[in-house]
């Protein structure tokens, strides 16, 4: 054999290294502020959920507060009411004799049974008297007020009106329970800005949770709050 042939061929020019693959920072070089934003706002919206129901629960003891003084007034009224209908028909049971004995023209009994007249239903009488008897009787005169009626009325005026502020207290803690709802949202949105998702999607989130919280913060100060 020929030199040639047992001489090897020379070798090739070494194979070119593969290219590194381009660090992928695009993606994760947000995620770090993204964080900080997503744990900032959890916590801001965590105690604004947590005042919220805590108002919730204030508003909603106020209300059976009010409830409760409502119906003890109502109970009240109704005692004062009654005492007021007795008193009534004893007065209308004497003045019924009254005018019988006036009209059979028994003088002494009828002076007798006027002076058996309650205090209360002597102001009428004396009124009724003193106006030439123009009105149909003692009970019609607005100087006859017959003891519990005042009472009555005052304790049915302010039952009312705790009803109505138990109304009140009503819409004030359903209010505040929307609220809570509303910040759920925006738990919602910042928990999902943390998964693994592209950032300016999650940067999208996390603008429209701050978005949702603001409006429900600027909400809630215009709302009563109780300590």
């Amino acid at each position: 054999m020929s030199d040639e042939s047992t001489t090897s061929a020379p070798a090739g020019p070494p194979p070119a290294a593969p290219a590194p693959a381009p660090a992928r920072v695009s993606r994760w070089r947000h995620r770090p502020f993204i964080e900080i934003v997503a744990v900032a706002m959890l916590s801001v919206t965590a105690i604004l959920t947590a005042w919220c129901g805590f108002q919730a629960s204030k508003w909603s003891g106020e209300r059976a507060i009010a409830f409760a003084e409502a119906s003890a007034a109502r109970v009240e009224a109704t005692d004062a009411d009654g005492e007021a209908r007795e008193a009534r028909v004893v007065d209308l049971i004497i003045y019924a004799e009254w005018v019988t004995a006036n009209a059979q023209g028994d003088t002494a009994l009828a002076d007798q049974i006027q002076a058996r007249f309650t205090p209360h239903f002597r102001v009428a009488f004396d009124a009724w008297q003193a106006d030439d008897e123009a009105e149909p009787g003692p009970f019609a005169m607005a100087e006859y007020v017959p003891p519990g009626t005042e009472e009555s009325a005052e304790r049915s005026a302010y039952a009312e009106a705790r009803f109505a502020d138990a109304l009140e207290d009503t819409e004030r803690g359903d209010n505040y329970s929307l609220l809570t709802v509303l910040f759920a949202l925006v738990l919602f949105l910042t928990a999902m800005a943390q998964r693994d998702i592209h950032h300016v999607a999650a940067w999208i989130m996390l603008g429209l949770a701050a978005l949702v919280a603001l409006a429900g913060f600027v909400v809630m100060l215009t709302f009563p709050a109780r300590l």
